[in-house]
């Protein structure tokens, strides 16, 4: 039987991820468990095994094949798990769940995760980024993959951000736009891992330019870092199986939106009112009255 590593933050989803290969008395533990969480936060060995229907042993041995060291430490990442807001346990999608299952369980993850990633990012990071960006006098934000989707979004935000923008999709153009900024320039180089060796050497061009480098990075360490005058980590839940969300992707965007937001409110009311008329603009062309 498998075990989770003993340093996983949410026990439920292990749970959840290894019904299927526990015991069966160990399963009643595990069922009684993720029917109720919040019940078994201040319940002793004895209350545990009581209300799943089996002895205090199988109890301890439950948490040793889940990867806990004991019952305590299962107690005390199940406090951490429940931390969390809206048990993450949902998101493991099996062929049985319908759509209204599916729905649920994939919106409880990505607001868990968003939630995960909101209480552990740095924000004096967050705002070393933001005034570089506001004194930038051209940025290009750079990424691959789900990250290059989020080099697009921060690229058509470039009237909040109140100066050029551009978000090459090709490694040869990026290479080209990386080998010609100059200072004054800032590369927004987005790499979950931080290890995709075009990123880096796109960081490393940029800087090597005179251009200031801000990194999105899912985690750390990772060598991107060294090429940024400015590291976001941006720390999410790891996806549980193929199906679920790629909350990296979703938890970049929203860090690019409170980018844009910030360095757009730093602009002065002339720029802002330009901005307001712009989007009154758009609106009229989607069919929209709404001021």
């Amino acid at each position: 039987m498998s075990e989770i590593h003993p340093n996983s933050q949410n026990v439920l989803e292990a749970i959840r991820r290894q019904l299927g290969q526990l015991r069966k008395s160990d399963r009643k533990v595990a069922d009684a468990i993720l029917a109720d969480p919040q019940r078994f936060l201040a319940a002793t060995v004895a209350d545990t095994a009581h209300t799943a229907g089996v002895s205090q042993p199988t109890v301890i041995r439950f948490a040793t094949a889940i990867g806990c060291n004991g019952f305590q430490d299962f107690k005390l990442r199940l406090a951490q798990a429940l931390a969390l807001g809206t048990p993450a346990t949902h998101s493991v999608l099996l062929e049985t769940d319908g759509p209204e299952t599916v729905f649920e369980k994939i919106f409880d993850y990505t607001i868990s995760s968003l939630d995960w990633t909101r209480k552990r990012i740095d924000t004096l990071a967050v705002a070393r980024a933001i005034d570089i960006l506001t004194t930038a006098r051209a940025i290009d934000f750079f990424g691959f993959g789900a990250s290059g989707i989020v080099a697009q979004d921060a690229q058509q935000k470039f009237p909040l951000f109140g100066v050029p923008c551009g978000a090459p999709a090709d490694l040869h153009q990026q290479v080209m736009v990386a080998s010609m900024m100059q200072p004054g320039h800032v590369a927004v180089v987005i790499s979950n891992t931080g290890t995709t060796p075009s990123m880096i050497d796109v960081a490393r061009l940029a800087r090597q330019n005179g251009a200031r480098v801000i990194g999105l990075i899912g985690t750390t360490p990772a060598p991107l870092i060294a090429h940024c005058d400015v590291a976001i980590v941006i720390e999410t839940l790891d996806n549980t199986n193929d199906y679920t969300p790629t909350i990296s992707r979703l938890a970049a965007l929203a860090v690019i939106d409170v980018l844009s937001t910030a360095v757009g409110l730093r602009r002065d009311p002339t720029y802002r009112n330009r901005v307001a008329v712009m989007k009154r603009r758009l609106q009229a062309y989607r069919g929209s009255t709404t001021t």
